[in-house]
């Protein structure tokens, strides 16, 4: 009989920057991992069910992936990240989004709580999730620290392999969108897919090198304080000059990015296209505007 505790984990909002994190944590820690599949329309419907209609699609899907998951695992992993870096947060949804689920769904939650400012790290945390668990101290800060190291080597060689496309004699496109959106099956992935069609190289803002602290986005501006869009901020300021254009892709209603768009479109000079995404992004509008996007910077590189 199998008494492994199952971990559910959403394919949404945190997944894709820190699934290498977690998997392999709970994988060390000896745990059943049951991840929610690919997005598709009935996680979407489902998660449109259970939300308030302000909130972003982005976390709409995010619920959606957690309804797919309740009655399935022992456990749904649901973070509290705050700060993770002086000086910085979270979006509000992002800080609020343990108090959303408990109260949206019956179901166990496995939470962590990270707040630099108050001194709440992410190990202290990940060792309180793993003491919640059953498991000791000594096992869980071994199991964290093999974690760590995988997720360094994944997301060094995701950037090297990302900077080996800027060598290539393509048209080149800065996707810049945040990591939940970039890779999401009905969001970023048709995107890529859409320009790909279209013979483009697709580089991600989102993968970052995880040896350079720079804030280079402190050269547009020194008061933002999101976190994310930091980071989105930093790679458009380190490709600016390597690729031909850049898509803004974010999902309605995002307040931080709908600041952060205008500061790209009037500080970055290279051509650029801002697409707000309220549903999934492979339609006609979206696939035309994105042609012609690509059209007009090729005709400006060939000339």
């Amino acid at each position: 009989m199998d008494n492994k505790i199952k971990i559910g984990i959403p394919r949404g909002l945190y997944y894709y920057k820190y699934n290498i994190l977690w998997k392999e944590f709970f994988k060390e820690l000896g745990c059943d991992i049951i991840v929610s599949p690919e997005t598709n329309f009935e996680i979407l419907e489902n998660g449109k069910k259970y939300s308030a209609s302000e909130m972003c699609l982005s976390l709409k899907i995010y619920i959606g992936h957690v309804f797919y998951l309740k009655d399935k695992v022992d456990y749904v992993l649901v973070p509290r990240i705050v700060c993770e870096k002086i000086n910085s947060e979270s979006c509000t949804n992002f800080i609020a989004l343990y108090d959303i689920i408990n109260n949206t769904f019956d179901v166990n939650i496995l939470n962590y709580n990270v707040d630099e400012r108050k001194r709440k790290t992410e190990e202290s945390a990940f060792i309180k999730m793993g003491e919640k668990l059953g498991f000791g101290k000594n096992y869980i800060e071994s199991a964290y620290h093999k974690a760590k190291k995988e997720e360094y080597k994944q997301n060094k060689i995701n950037y090297l392999v990302q900077n080996k496309k800027l060598e290539r004699n393509k048209t080149k496109i800065l996707l810049v969108s945040h990591y939940y959106n970039t890779f999401d099956n009905l969001i970023g992935k048709e995107m890529t897919k859409i320009l790909n069609d279209l013979d483009c190289e697709v580089i991600y803002a989102c993968i970052g090198n995880p040896d350079n602290d720079k804030d280079l986005y402190k050269k547009i501006t020194k008061t933002l304080r999101w976190l994310n869009n930091q980071e989105l901020l930093n790679a458009v300021m380190e490709y600016k000059n390597q690729v031909n254009g850049i898509i803004l892709l974010s999902t309605f209603p995002c307040g931080p990015d709908s600041l952060v768009n205008e500061m790209v479109t009037r500080n970055i000079n290279i051509p650029s296209l801002t697409i707000l995404a309220d549903g999934p992004i492979n339609n006609e509008g979206t696939n035309t505007r994105i042609e012609s996007f690509v059209d007009i910077i090729k005709g400006e590189k060939y000339e």
